[in-house]
């Protein structure tokens, strides 16, 4: 990948280091494969799956269940719905990397 220390890593991002490391992809099948991918993993979390990348991680889709909630203004009484939100679950490769920690051991 590039070195260049920025704060976010984007979409055009990753494009540009596909492009680094396909020479022969064009810049729209590279978009299309990216578009594929993340389609795939939206799909799939969608269905109530969960998507393992081995040494990146796990996304899977938790709920929230439904409450009573109470309004600190006026102290009136609400009902919240059920809300989803995604999970990750980080993979040992990545944790490893991200805190610098050798490879020696790998239980």
């Amino acid at each position: 990948m590039n070195n260049i220390k920025k704060d976010t890593f984007t979409r055009s991002d990753i494009e540009t280091s596909l492009k680094k490391e396909f020479p022969d992809l064009n810049k729209t099948q590279i978009s299309e494969a990216i578009d594929v991918i993340l389609e795939s993993i939206i799909e799939t979390v969608a269905l109530d799956e969960k998507v393992e990348i081995r040494g990146f991680g796990t996304i899977k889709k938790k709920i929230n269940k439904e409450k009573q909630v109470r309004n600190p203004k006026n102290n009136q009484l609400l009902f919240k719905d059920k809300t989803y939100k995604l999970h990750f679950k980080i993979g040992k490769t990545l944790h490893k990397k991200l805190n610098h920690i050798s490879s020696g051991d790998d239980k």
